[in-house]
């Protein structure tokens, strides 16, 4: 006798293939290392902004869909052209690292979107990257206040797009072009400035050696004083005669003449075997 259940489970394996065949690239979603992800749920109050998903795999409604965020740190190039203190046109090179706050995605799709980079974070360098090389000349930014400049632009910036629900790790100039004549004149007066510090060098030196001779010559001098002063006739008297006592034990043959040396001291005379 035939089954009459095996039709009807025959219907509903090939209705379940046939949805999974036509639904399931919207179903079976799977989040990458170093990526977020936050659902828009059609029928169901839209986007679920606090929601935010972990890297895996997960399975959504076929109605639904699932935004992912590379929330990675990443680096991009720009080139600009800006305007020094004194009104010249300087050609830079920025990179920047940034990245989205992850947990913050919901918010960064709903107010933003994907677009962030060209959107805000691009805007925001230029914009501040501006108003601030405007404030120096053009050799401070080529050498003396390099560093100073860079940190006063990512700070600045920093503090706009974090409001934003975005991440600013760094922003580095990583070349500067000035005209070829003020490029020629900022390195000759480099130069003049770094031969004017080794001259300094070079004379706090010789000072500072000269110094050195003159606390050496007084420590010297200072040391004859003191050694003039307790060389007596009588302490030389005494190691005459210790001198004497010593020799006088050599078993060399001498002869001992009493009190005619200088100083009342015993004269030796004749030694050898």
């Amino acid at each position: 006798m035939e089954n009459p259940k095996l039709p009807r489970i025959f219907v509903i394996a090939i209705f379940s293939l046939v949805f999974i065949v036509m639904f399931g690239s919207s179903m079976f979603v799977t989040i990458e290392p170093g990526e977020k992800g936050v659902i828009f749920k059609r029928f169901a109050g839209g986007l679920d902004k606090e929601n935010v998903k972990d890297q895996g795999f997960h399975i959504i409604a076929p109605w639904n869909d699932m935004h992912v965020y590379n929330v990675k740190i990443q680096e991009t190039f720009e080139k600009m052209e800006v305007l020094s203190k004194n009104g010249l046109s300087i050609k830079i090179d920025l990179s920047f690292r940034y990245n989205p706050v992850p947990n913050e995605i919901g918010y960064l799709h709903d107010n933003i979107g994907k677009d962030y980079l060209e959107s805000i974070i691009k805007p925001e360098i230029r914009s501040v990257t501006r108003e601030v090389i405007g404030n120096y000349l053009p050799e401070e930014l080529y050498s003396t206040k390099r560093e100073a400049i860079e940190d006063e632009i990512e700070s600045l910036t920093r503090a706009k797009v974090e409001t934003k629900y975005l991440t600013l790790d760094a922003i580095l100039i990583r070349d500067v072009t000035l005209p070829q004549t003020l490029r020629a004149a900022i390195e000759q007066k480099l130069k003049q400035e770094q031969e004017a510090l080794e001259y300094d060098f070079r004379i706090q030196k010789e000072q500072k050696e000269a110094e050195r001779k003159k606390i050496e010559a007084n420590g010297i001098a200072e040391f004859q004083k003191i050694v003039n002063r307790t060389i007596t006739p009588q302490l030389l008297r005494w190691k005459g005669v210790e001198a004497t006592q010593e020799i006088s034990k050599s078993p060399n043959s001498k002869v001992i003449v009493i009190g005619n040396g200088d100083g009342d001291l015993p004269i030796i005379l004749g030694s050898g075997q």
